[in-house]
């Protein structure tokens, strides 16, 4: 498998991130866009246009340092070297926490959609927790057996997910919707009032993991290409699928009854307009995708934050064990049975509490992972044009600075937003937000300790922080 993904269009990277982020257009549209909806209404999917018209910028000057930092480490590594050590160490603390909390989040959504999955079809009520702890199983096991099982299985599921979302919304089309077609999620009016801004929390999400390309470059084939190519192919197919199916859920019910009915059911929304314009058999179907896309996305987190804790254990911000890859699958079976182990302990404490896991679980363990990421991509954009200051290079101006900063401050807008409206996100009291948002700083600073600690105590480690890999001889010839 790896051969063939070498010799593809994308090469390794570019399946990374498809993986990562498009294997599970069902967990984000039916999962997660009937709540998006609800929330903010009609404007929906102009949201998720916005949310990729963003980070086709960002993805300029990201995409222009791919070329010039080749550290697995990414977005930490990209941090380092743009705005020094101290910033690099909070960044590869923050993209743990972050990577993580999405993660282990999305497992809510996997208990959720199997509970009321196997009682429709079924009949047998098991509750929720059984079916989040069997897939932290499975996870695991996947992630032990290395990317190549994964890339298999998730690509299968790609087709298979985007495939019914596409017959749902060609039928909504053939038979004109509730009412007619009409455009008005994408009028001024929904694209910028209040609700709509709310919603980009739910859009910068969908489009999580767009670090993957540069994780994975040491098994792309030619990363100079592939991973420009991949990241904006990944941006561009995200950003209209995502919109274009969105839009024509809310067609299905017409534009000026769909929020009332995300509200009498959210969970169901997608699933009673399949039963409508397509059959119960492709409502049948689509029980059952679904939780083949949340486990898409589970064991795609899950191999991405296992290879990046293996880059920050290498450099010595971690125990250097959490490197350690197993010598017959090749993965880093050490770090996924400690994300596992985590991922344990959060299902099992929500369970226990009698807490909700879609409206608990899911939405409040992903929106700090969520604003951290964020977060994260406003320091990557900062760090372009003070990284090539200090360089010499044959970049343009508009590659190296301009679009940067307008990532900066569209990501820093956004950030706001999500922040000052993450009541209507969460559904939570001051306190359980407080707490939500206050994650984010709190891992900042302990990632500013950890410098300090390592400067004093393992300065060997800390100076290699963010350093270039060695060049073999070939690679050296290759590149001149």
């Amino acid at each position: 498998m790896e051969t063939e993904l070498r010799r593809g269009a994308l090469g390794t990277a570019g399946i990374a991130f498809f993986v990562i982020s498009a294997a599970a257009p069902l967990m984000v549209l039916a999962g997660v866009a009937p709540y998006a909806i609800l929330v903010g209404g009609v404007g929906a999917p102009s949201a998720y246009l916005l949310g990729g018209l963003v980070l086709t910028v960002f993805a300029v000057g990201f995409t222009t340092m791919s070329r010039h930092v080749t550290n697995a480490g990414a977005f930490y590594a990209y941090i380092t070297k743009g705005l020094g050590r101290p910033a690099g160490v909070s960044a590869a603390v923050l993209a743990l926490m972050s990577y993580n909390a999405v993660q282990i989040g999305i497992y809510g959504l996997l208990g959720s959609a199997a509970e009321s999955t196997v009682q429709s079809l079924a009949g047998v009520d098991i509750p929720w927790p059984w079916y989040a702890l069997a897939g932290v199983g499975l996870v695991w096991f996947a992630g032990y057996r290395s990317i190549d099982f994964g890339a298999k299985l998730l690509g299968v599921l790609m087709v298979a997910e985007s495939a019914i979302l596409v017959v749902l919304a060609v039928a909504v089309l053939l038979k004109g919707g509730a009412h007619g077609l009409d455009l008005q999620s994408y009028a001024p009016k929904q694209v910028f009032n209040g609700s709509t801004s709310s919603l980009l929390v739910f859009a910068f999400a969908a489009f999580m993991g767009f670090e993957s390309t540069v994780i994975y470059r040491s098994e792309a084939r030619d990363p100079q290409r592939t991973i420009p190519r991949a990241t904006y192919v990944a941006v561009a197919f995200l950003g209209a699928f995502y919109s274009f199916i969105a839009w024509a859920v809310i067609q299905g019910f017409g534009s000026a009854d769909v929020q009332a009915a995300a509200a009498k059911d959210p969970a169901g929304l997608l699933f009673t307009e399949m039963d409508t314009y397509v059959g119960s058999w492709a409502s049948d179907v689509m029980h059952v995708l679904i939780i083949s896309s949340a486990l898409a996305s589970l064991l795609a987190f899950h191999n991405a934050i296992n290879r990046y804790t293996k880059a920050i254990a290498h450099e010595g911000m971690i125990p250097a064990r959490l490197a350690t890859v197993h010598p017959r699958t090749g993965s880093p079976y050490l770090a996924g049975g400690l994300q596992t182990a985590l991922s344990v302990v959060v299902v099992a404490g929500f369970a226990i509490a009698g807490l909700d896991p879609y409206l608990n679980l899911l939405i409040w363990v992903n929106t700090p992972g969520v604003i951290g990421l964020v977060l994260l991509q406003v320091l990557v954009a900062v760090a372009v044009p003070v990284y090539f200051r200090r360089i010499e290079h044959a970049e343009g101006l508009l590659r190296t600075v301009v679009a940067p900063m307008l990532a900066a401050i569209g990501m820093v807008t956004a950030l706001y937003l999500m922040i000052s409206k993450i009541s209507l996100l969460t559904g939570a009291s001051g306190n359980v937000n407080t707490v939500l948002v206050g994650l984010v700083p709190a891992t900042v600073v302990a990632g500013l300790i950890l410098t300090g600690w390592l400067s004093r105590r393992r300065p060997e480690s800390y100076v290699r922080i963010g350093a270039e890999p060695q060049k073999t001889k070939e690679q050296a010839h290759a590149h001149g």
